[in-house]
């Protein structure tokens, strides 16, 4: 049974690639290959946009041990890579063996002037960005912090994105989407562990500026 996710208000905006001509116009029950389940053009979208979500969220973790973040922090950003990076595979392994375009993530790193860029794909302003994905400025105010002001900064902007993945999630299912077999687990998935290090994140950040321990 599916999870009982209430629908976001924001629609998922376009994103700078065309979805393949295999899943345009595909209606429930169409697959692009027989021994393959069911899946909309939807999910292509959700899985494909979430390789770029994902890579955003790679990037930023990535900083902590040249930002001078603390011992906590940089435990906490290397589970990120890791569990995104494994996911970021998954996703692109679930496209290819359908045929489907493949995004690269590393490609999003230099789309923009500078590591710290990497606000969304060409032609799309901040507005039109995914939900949760870190502005061009905020991407640089994040690189330019250092110890404790990373730390803090990394939990308030990584907090943000992982809210716009829960919201993407929210839309997938919102529409009547995601009941591939792999789509589903895998968005269900992201649901789960996402709300779960959002409440470790709020803790963490309500220690670091409040001295409040979570339970």
């Amino acid at each position: 049974m599916k999870p009982s996710f209430v629908p976001a208000a924001v629609v998922l905006t376009a994103l700078a690639f065309a979805v393949p001509a295999q899943a345009q116009g595909a209606g429930r029950g169409d697959t692009t290959a027989p021994h393959f389940s069911p899946f909309t053009p939807a999910d292509v979208q959700f899985m494909s946009g979430m390789i770029y979500h994902h890579a955003q969220a790679v990037m930023m973790a990535g900083w902590a041990p040249t930002h001078d973040a603390s011992p906590s922090l940089r435990a906490l950003c290397e589970r990120i890579v890791v569990g995104q990076t494994d996911e970021i595979n998954l996703m692109q392994r679930w496209l290819r063996d359908r045929h489907l375009t493949v995004p690269d993530p590393k490609a999003v790193q230099s789309m923009m002037p500078g590591m710290a860029g990497m606000a969304g794909m060409p032609g799309m302003d901040s507005s039109m960005m995914m939900p949760g994905m870190l502005t061009t400025e905020q991407l640089a105010e994040l690189d330019k912090a250092r110890g404790p002001d990373f730390d803090r900064l990394f939990l308030q902007f990584m907090i943000q994105h992982h809210r716009g993945a829960i919201t993407m999630v929210n839309q997938l299912f919102g529409i009547g989407s995601g009941e591939e077999e792999v789509v589903f687990k895998f968005a269900s998935d992201v649901y789960a562990d996402q709300t779960t290090e959002i409440d470790r994140m709020q803790r963490m950040l309500a220690t670091m500026l409040f001295g409040v321990h979570g339970q």
